[in-house]
């Protein structure tokens, strides 16, 4: 796997890593791509100030670090963006705006607050917040299109009560099956993040029965990244992301440029 397409640095408000120690970082490991996608969640308050980044800025430091490295590693500059509902149009707005590569959409917050904080799971039991996180996420993906592939699907199940104990994607595939179709329909993709293995939930996000249907669906367009935040969490346990792409049917994988991408194929 020669790409980490996500990760976060300092432009994130959960990341105090410079961009350029992650570029090196990479380097080091032999990476030839990353992206960059840092945090873009708009309407998210729950860490105190809106959970967004100085675009003005973030776009134009970017490029001067793509370009001080372009002998070096492919830097390219995405987003991850925080779906919510009632969004589809700023994050239109938003991604016509700048020169991106690659735009991740991802659901933190279901009821209006991230999963992180936790407070989902005060008056929900874990599988009636994983039910209400794939409602949402279903509600988002009809209403919004303004990415190019959906990030870590379970996401919640990292900060549950139970864990992964209280998680089965088969309670939940009706709905998975809807999300994953309007997903393939718009043209768009998912990602593999393997922050799951990190967390020690026991599997890289999305689970690979989620993996698998919707590669039999049709599904194609399939990204890897390791969601970190740090350099020791760059191409996080890599070494297994080609056997669990090929065990869910892959045989390629996704790079985005310009928001188009390209395939390569699975050593």
């Amino acid at each position: 796997m020669r790409a980490d397409v996500h990760m976060h640095c300092s432009f994130s408000s959960d990341s105090e890593t410079r961009p350029e120690d992650m570029a090196e970082a990479a380097i080091a490991k032999g990476l030839e791509v990353i992206c960059f996608t840092d945090h873009y969640d708009k309407d998210n308050f729950d860490w105190g100030q809106e959970d967004i980044f100085d675009e003005e800025r973030y776009f134009k430091e970017m490029p001067v670090l793509r370009d001080r490295y372009q002998d070096r590693i492919d830097i390219r500059i995405g987003v991850e963006l925080g779906l919510q509902p009632h969004l589809g149009e700023f994050y239109r707005e938003f991604t016509e705006k700048y020169p991106l590569d690659f735009v991740i959409g991802s659901v933190h917050s279901v009821q209006g607050h991230d999963a992180a904080t936790k407070k989902i799971y005060e008056d929900h039991t874990d599988q009636e917040a994983y039910r209400l996180q794939f409602e949402e996420m279903l509600e988002d993906v009809q209403k919004i299109k303004a990415y190019d592939v959906l990030g870590h699907m379970d996401y919640m199940v990292r900060y549950s009560n139970q864990g992964v104990k209280s998680y089965s994607c088969s309670d939940y595939i009706d709905i998975i099956d809807e999300i994953l179709k309007q997903v393939i329909s718009d043209g768009k993709g998912i990602e593999l993040n393997t922050s799951g293995l990190k967390y020690g939930i026991g599997f890289a996000h999305p689970h690979t029965e989620i993996l698998k249907r919707y590669r039999e669906l049709g599904g194609e367009i399939i990204t890897v990244g390791a969601d970190g935040h740090i350099p020791e969490h760059i191409a996080y346990d890599f070494h297994l992301a080609d056997d669990i792409l090929r065990e869910c049917g892959f045989r390629y994988y996704a790079e985005f440029k310009e928001r188009k991408p390209e395939f390569f194929k699975l050593f």
